[in-house]
């Protein structure tokens, strides 16, 4: 079962009107911009560039572009790629 569905559930049986399912997405929304932003550090851009996502259409495209990309070969401004064995 999905936890979202869960915490909907919850607040249809306390009469909450979506406090429980306020606070399981904000629990889930700062992790996510976590991993975008890490992400996005691997193929060389900043973090801020998660924000392209606010262009409609174009922009998501260009997000799930730039997420799909293979991670720098070497290091970047942002630290090494965590790909690569250290020997």
């Amino acid at each position: 079962m999905n936890i979202a569905f869960l915490a909907i559930c919850t607040d249809d049986l306390v009469g909450t009107n979506g406090l429980f399912y306020l606070l399981y997405g904000l629990a889930v929304f700062v992790p996510g911009l976590v991993a975008g932003a890490r992400r996005l550090h691997d193929v060389g851009k900043s973090g801020w560039m998660l924000l392209i996502a606010l262009i409609p259409i174009i922009g998501s495209i260009w997000l799930i572009v730039l997420m799909a990309t293979d991670s720098n070969v070497g290091g970047n401004e942002y630290g090494q790629n965590p790909k690569e064995v250290l020997v």
